[in-house]
């Protein structure tokens, strides 16, 4: 179905007892820092929390991503997504490969619900198939609640009405290519809607639009070396991952706004 529409789902991965700790662990770690997450502390998470290192190496994550794109794997990214409640923010349609510089059409995100992401509450949906052929045609709007860097959206091809819904239920994973437009609304719901998600490409990837770039090499052999190996870290926040974070989320940065209009505060 993922090679077919370019989407699958759910895919019970951990159970709700799990979710609830790791979503126990990172609100945690947002109250120490004052409540929520710094906005670079949401990319590259990898790098500062031990818990979600273990997780992008855990075989139940890793095991559907090889079968999909072979036993050679990196994690390029983990991005945390989350909502407040009653919260007006939204993620407009939009394609990954428009802006991450990746040069593989194999990328895949594995998206891990730590909270209930119910229509309501803003959960991801995809269209069908748009992971085939050409990126479609995007504008930077840079509106104040999109939770994207640039405001990216689609400027044309999309026909809601054939777009489909993707609700989890806390511990529930759905996997999508990155070249597959999709987008979430806003959170209406009583609950945060938190979600991470984890990006997945094989080894032969390059980078073509930043000049370094740095990715875990979490399954096989990486005979290329196109991507710096990151270090994991021993506990949440130690000193290595912490250097080691700042100089790839500045890196991030370059890629996502290269040629960019203005940059703003989101990463």
């Amino acid at each position: 179905q993922l090679r077919r529409d370019g989407y699958h789902y759910p895919v019970q991965l951990l159970s709700k007892s799990e979710a609830g700790h790791l979503r126990a662990r990172l609100e945690a770690a947002e109250a120490a820092e004052g409540g929520k997450l710094k906005p670079a502390q949401r990319n590259k998470s990898h790098l500062l929390f031990k818990w979600l290192d273990d997780l992008i190496r855990d075989p139940r994550v890793l095991n559907p991503i090889e079968d999909l794109i072979g036993p050679d794997i990196l994690c390029w990214n983990t991005i945390f997504w989350i909502k407040e409640a009653g919260s007006p923010t939204f993620v407009s349609w939009h394609q990954d490969k428009r802006y991450w510089g990746l040069d593989s059409n194999d990328v895949i995100t594995a998206w891990l619900a730590l909270s209930p992401a119910t229509i309501e509450g803003g959960c991801m949906r995809v269209m069908p198939e748009t992971h085939i052929g050409e990126v479609l045609p995007h504008e930077d709007r840079y509106h104040e609640d999109n939770m994207l860097t640039r405001g990216q959206e689609i400027a044309a091809g999309i026909d809601e009405a054939k777009a489909v819904y993707m609700p989890l239920r806390p511990g529930e994973v759905s996997f999508h290519n990155y070249c597959l437009a999709h987008a979430s609304g806003p959170n209406s719901s009583d609950d945060r809607r938190i979600g991470v998600s984890m990006h997945f490409m094989p080894t032969a990837t390059g980078q073509i639009v930043g000049d370094w770039d740095s990715a875990a090499l979490v399954r096989g052999v990486d005979v290329y070396g196109n991507f710096e190996p990151t270090p994991s870290p021993a506990t949440d926040f130690d000193a290595e991952g912490v250097a080691f974070h700042e100089k790839a989320s500045n890196a991030l940065r370059d890629i996502l706004y290269r040629d960019a209009a203005h940059v703003t505060n989101r990463l």
